[in-house]
């Protein structure tokens, strides 16, 4: 049995914890847990007790988590969290689940985790949050030479928040972004990582063009993925209307990670 604990406590952490409950993840067992807001943390571990006589932890600091050593742990807090949680999670002999790509942006700090991971026999699984086709996008960029591109619309009530909102976006479209995708991560730390993902997966973040769309009234996010090479050019259109579909993203990952057939 794989022992696992979850970073950030939030509907995704939750979703992760459901799936375990319908036994959905029969190889693992949850033995802690950890977010800023202590209350989220105790609610979590609460409703692992409800299903599991395991012993389940509400760490009050990511120290303690860490010192724990889980085999794997699902980072669903943000990219300031897997930054601070990575490198030592890695050292410590855990391998991170996460949903954060967007920490991995800066390329002198992806080139240290893939080390950290390599030296330490541990890894880094990108679950694909709310899109997918990553196996095209790095089969494509494999092969040879490629463009790749990813347009999002939102609502712009998910924009509030961040520098480019204003009262104006309820009433009128308006592309708000228009750059690569190492800029947009930085412009919305916690909006743009699937960007950063299916960057990483192709071209890199400064080489993959993005576009945001702010559309008034709109309800959930549509990303389309485009890469063109000398031979392919395979299109990516996904539309959800919240955001479990990025929790359940962390549950097939999991379920790759230990499944004798890998989708």
């Amino acid at each position: 049995m794989n022992t696992l604990a979850i970073v950030g406590c939030g509907k995704l952490a939750h979703i992760v914890v459901d799936a375990l409950a319908k036994g959905l993840l029969p190889d693992y067992q949850i033995i802690g847990a950890f977010s800023r807001t202590q209350d989220k943390t105790d609610q979590l571990v609460e409703k692992v007790k409800t299903y599991s006589s395991d012993s389940c932890t509400a760490c009050t600091t990511l120290e303690d988590l860490l010192a724990m050593k889980p085999d794997y742990i699902v980072e669903a807090a943000s990219p300031a969290a897997m930054q601070e949680l990575v490198l030592p999670a890695l050292k410590g002999g855990s391998s991170v689940v996460t949903l954060s790509i967007g920490a991995l942006a800066d390329e002198d700090f992806y080139e240290e985790v893939m080390r950290t991971a390599r030296d330490n026999g541990t890894r880094v699984y990108l679950a694909s949050g709310a899109i997918g086709g990553f196996d095209v996008l790095r089969t494509v960029s494999l092969m040879e030479t490629s463009e790749a591109s990813i347009a999002t619309e939102k609502g712009a009530d998910s924009l509030k928040g961040t520098s480019v909102y204003s009262e104006a976006l309820q009433s009128e479209q308006k592309t708000v972004f228009d750059g690569n995708a190492k800029d947009a991560i930085a412009l919305f730390p916690t909006r743009v990582n699937v960007a950063v993902a299916a960057s990483l997966a192709s071209v890199g973040p400064k080489n993959m063009k993005v576009s945001v769309t702010s559309t008034p009234g709109y309800v959930g996010d549509d990303h389309r993925i485009e890469i063109n090479s000398d031979q392919v050019r395979a299109v990516i259109d996904v539309y959800s209307k919240t955001a479990q579909i990025a929790g359940w993203s962390l549950v097939n990952t999991l379920r790759n990670i230990t499944s004798p057939i890998v989708f």
